[in-house]
């Protein structure tokens, strides 16, 4: 899927018909707000994205996103007016990967997709973690503490994942709801303590090694250490 955010309607019409008819999967979007609620729903193998929006500009749409790592590497072609050198470079120093200036051919547009395309590759990701007798296996989704099998949920999985990828340091309670539920503006949301609460039980021995920092955060530290 091919997202475009891009208000003007006789531009975004023709670059989703161009999309769909070189057998693309394709959705427009007039504004910021449209786009969020859409992204909840699906994360878009590439996004177009125009710089002079409605709400807020497509840089700081660009940021937010690459500050968020289940959406850091979609990649991102930007669509504008603004031509400058100092504009393109402002754009690439955001995250963009492509910028392409308005008014541009259909033809350029799709080859500079395909590109993008071409050159995306998946999120690395380690075969496994292991924090003293607990192993995270991400491609799995699977847990284990001294060899046994534990049970967990989307949530949990994710969440225990995020604090070994960070072993021992500390993630704040907003980070973390923002990470992994997208709440971050949050940070009074009980939801957080719940899942917590729910690993150190489902964890046994290990589940000590989450350790709250009071005021801030959790980490999860080497029961070792």
């Amino acid at each position: 899927m091919i997202y475009l955010l891009e208000d003007d309607d006789s531009i975004r019409k023709l670059v989703v018909y161009a999309l769909k008819s070189q057998g693309y999967d394709a959705e427009g979007f007039d504004k910021p707000s449209a786009f969020w609620a859409a992204l909840h729903q699906a994360v878009p193998e590439l996004l177009l994205l125009d710089i002079m929006l409605p709400e807020e500009d497509g840089l700081s749409v660009l940021r937010k996103l690459r500050e968020k790592r289940a959406t850091a590497r979609i990649p991102v072609i930007m669509l504008t007016a603004k031509g400058s050198e100092y504009e393109r470079v402002e754009g690439l120093d955001a995250g963009a990967d492509d910028y392409i200036v308005k008014p541009f051919g259909m033809m350029e547009l799709m080859a500079r997709v395909r590109a993008v395309l071409r050159r995306r590759e998946p999120a690395a990701s380690p075969a496994e973690y292991r924090v003293g007798k607990l192993v995270l296996s991400p491609e799995k989704h699977e847990a284990a503490v001294a060899g046994q099998s534990v049970p967990l949920t989307m949530k949990e999985f994710s969440l225990l994942c995020l604090l070994a990828e960070n072993e021992g340091k500390v993630l704040t309670r907003a980070y973390l709801l923002d990470q992994v539920w997208d709440l971050g503006s949050e940070p009074e949301n009980r939801t957080l303590d719940v899942h917590i609460r729910s690993l150190r039980a489902k964890l046994g021995a290990c589940g000590a090694q989450i350790e709250t920092v009071r005021g801030v955060g959790y980490r999860l530290k080497d029961e070792d250490l």
